[in-house]
């Protein structure tokens, strides 16, 4: 515990030096995040646990802390990530040097780590919320970075109220956790209505993680903010709303079947509704925003699998569900984070993210595209690479409950099967978009035509995620075992049930991941072999085939939108794709033109009238504000005098 408080005090001291010291804060976010990996992988692989409890004078508040196998995989991505993203941005905002105050930035960013850490240890209601608040203030002000522009302080706002609106329900479930003892202390809770503290938990904890249609704020918050914050915020805040929901499961007790259920029925909707709107996009960041919703559905639907698991009394399906779920945790954390950086790249080097006037990058940015590349390849879930496994572990326990189950849990878990397949589909629709419209072809503008590689330091960055995401595909047996003492906590099953258990996802697993890397072997030789019959000859450059029209142009490409439109057309009632057509007219027309927009459904239909209601309502009493100090001191004095006379009464 002693060195995760040296980790903590170093981000934290970085960040007050970085409001003089710009760089002190980016060396404090990599040197904090190198301390508090130690502890972390020591309590994760020897299932230790490590605990600090001191008195805090705030009412049912305690300095309670404990660092157990749960809480050290947390910590991993938590501490990782933000030092390796650290990184990247000393480079990334150094176009911002002399117009911004990045020394605020930084201190921000590593209170943002700091609380993340806190969130994971926390063991008292009051400290968690502390810690769960400053994480959403920090990330805030980050996320209006540039808020100069309007989107961008609208993006913010938008946040804030999904956050706030999150921490409301949380609060409500810790009164009623507490109620009963007199004490926020984790383990001096007492539940005695675990349903509503289930249900309290999946939308306090699902605002954060993202889930559909509380997600509202993640298209708009991950794209405002800088590329290397983007990154640290959907490969690692937005699995603090996982951390909370397991770390709940723990404390109420036995689920029954409508839990399991229930997250199966949100893990879908995200996921399937989340990568049919990435594929939609045109804005990079906001398509793997939107994949990051995509993403926490995959994750939400191992911890389907894994509660049915535990209440049918299938320990196979109960562990493997989990695991692949935790899985997905960390993978998503590696390729998520690689592909903001390279969209970040991207950004950097032709000062826009939109697609359709991207093209031809993987000749100006080789670097960046072969590296995007992998990232995509990655989230699609292929093998050998981290994504896969995962997702594998999840099909697989879906399978064995699928064999062992009654007819309702059998329903669920192959409605797991079927949404896994048609996620992972969707997927690489909308990466081979993303890759194909961005890196390939000609580019489509001016800025496109004359980008340049990012620098070293994002180079580096990326190259090491990029490697987490090829050595945790190849060491998949490995790293499934070293999940073995976090998955006691989670499934309560004995440690020796565990390891059983996870040996038979192994067997299968080790066979594909062998075969898959025997085949990539196989390849490179090829490559290798075809260089060296090459060498030494002229090697000529073509054009590609051009149907026989001698003069083409870019816009003969295929567009963003226009590689989209047989998915976005097929799911159009769900989509609500709205379509501007100037057609060609005469027999020589001159112009014409296609312009799509796909928006937000949950914020069309639900957030916007809601919202607007409520604002109309209040409207309504404006005239108490009447700028008059007077009166507001009589509100005052009225409000108390009734709430005496209510307290005497």
């Amino acid at each position: 515990m002693t060195l995760f408080l040296y980790a903590v005090g170093i981000l934290v001291l970085s960040g007050l030096v970085a409001t003089r010291w710009p760089r002190g804060g980016v060396a404090g976010a990599i040197v904090g995040g190198a301390v508090g990996l130690f502890p972390a992988l020591h309590v994760l692989l020897t299932g230790a646990t490590e605990s600090l409890w001191c008195a805090w004078q705030v009412p049912y508040g305690s300095f309670a802390v404990q660092l157990d196998p749960l809480s050290a995989f947390f910590l991993i991505p938590v501490f990782g990530l933000p030092a390796v993203a650290a990184m990247y941005g000393s480079e990334y905002l150094a176009a911002w040097r002399g117009k911004k105050p990045l020394g605020a930035a930084w201190c921000f960013y590593n209170l943002l780590t700091a609380s993340m850490a806190l969130v994971v240890v926390a063991r008292n209601g009051v400290l968690f919320l502390v810690a769960w608040e400053v994480m959403a203030l920090t990330s805030f002000f980050l996320v209006t970075f540039e808020d100069e522009q309007e989107t961008v302080r609208a993006a913010g706002w938008t946040y804030l109220v999904a956050s706030h609106l999150g921490t409301a329900f949380l609060l409500v479930m810790f009164i009623l956790l507490g109620r009963e003892t007199g004490s926020l202390d984790f383990d001096k809770l007492a539940v005695s209505s675990p349903n509503v503290v289930f249900l309290l938990a999946l939308i306090g904890f699902g605002t954060k993680a993202g889930f559909m249609p509380l997600h509202v704020w993640l298209p708009d918050a991950h794209p405002a903010a800088p590329s290397h914050v983007s990154a640290v915020m959907s490969g690692v805040m937005i699995k603090m709303g996982i951390y909370g929901i397991l770390r709940i499961l723990t404390l109420i007790g036995p689920p029954p079947a409508w839990w399991g259920g229930t997250l199966i029925g949100i893990g879908l909707v995200s996921g399937v509704l989340g990568i049919l709107f990435a594929v939609a996009q045109s804005d990079l960041k906001r398509l793997l925003a939107y994949s990051s919703v995509e993403n926490i559905g995959i994750i939400t639907l191992g911890l389907g699998v894994g509660l049915l698991g535990i209440h049918y009394g299938v320990p196979v399906v109960a562990t493997l569900g989990f695991a692949g779920a935790l899985l997905h945790v960390i993978n998503h954390a590696l390729f998520k984070g690689l592909l903001f950086f390279g969209a970040g790249a991207v950004l950097h080097g032709t000062h826009t993210r939109n697609l359709e006037q991207l093209g031809g990058l993987l000749k100006r940015m080789p670097w960046t595209g072969l590296l995007f590349a992998l990232g995509a390849v990655a989230i699609c879930a292929l093998p050998p690479l981290n994504g896969f496994i995962g997702e594998f572990l999840i099909y697989l326990g879906a399978y064995r409950g699928a064999l062992a189950m009654d007819t309702a849990a059998t329903t669920e878990l192959l409605s797991v099967i079927a949404g896994l397949a048609l996620i992972g589909g969707l997927a690489a629709v909308s990466f081979t978009k993303a890759f194909g419209v961005a890196f390939l072809g000609e580019p489509r503008s001016e800025p496109a035509a004359h980008a340049r590689e990012a620098g070293l330091l994002m180079q580096l960055a990326m190259l090491l995620l990029a490697a987490g995401c090829v050595l945790v595909g190849l060491l998949a047996p490995a790293v499934v075992r070293a999940l073995a003492p976090a998955l006691k906590i989670v499934t309560g099953l004995p440690a020796a049930t565990v390891e059983n258990q996870l040996a038979n996802g192994l067997g299968p697993l080790g066979s594909v991941v062998l075969v898959t890397s025997l085949f990539l072997v196989v390849l490179a030789a090829l490559v290798l072999l075809r260089r060296s019959l090459l060498a030494g000859r002229t090697i000529g450059q073509s054009v590609t085939w051009d149907c026989g029209y001698a003069q083409p142009t870019v816009r003969m490409q295929y567009s963003a939108s226009s590689f989209a439109q047989p998915v976005t057309g097929l799911f159009a009632g769900l989509l609500r794709t709205r379509r501007k057509l100037v057609p060609p007219e005469g027999l020589f027309p001159r112009q014409a033109s296609l312009e799509t927009t796909t928006p937000d459904a949950a914020r069309e239909t639900i957030y916007q009238p809601a919202f607007g209601s409520v604002g109309r309502g209040l409207g309504r009493w404006r005239w108490l504000q009447h700028g008059n100090l007077h009166l507001y001191i009589l509100y005052i004095a009225l409000t108390l005098l009734v709430l005496l006379i209510w307290r005497l009464g």
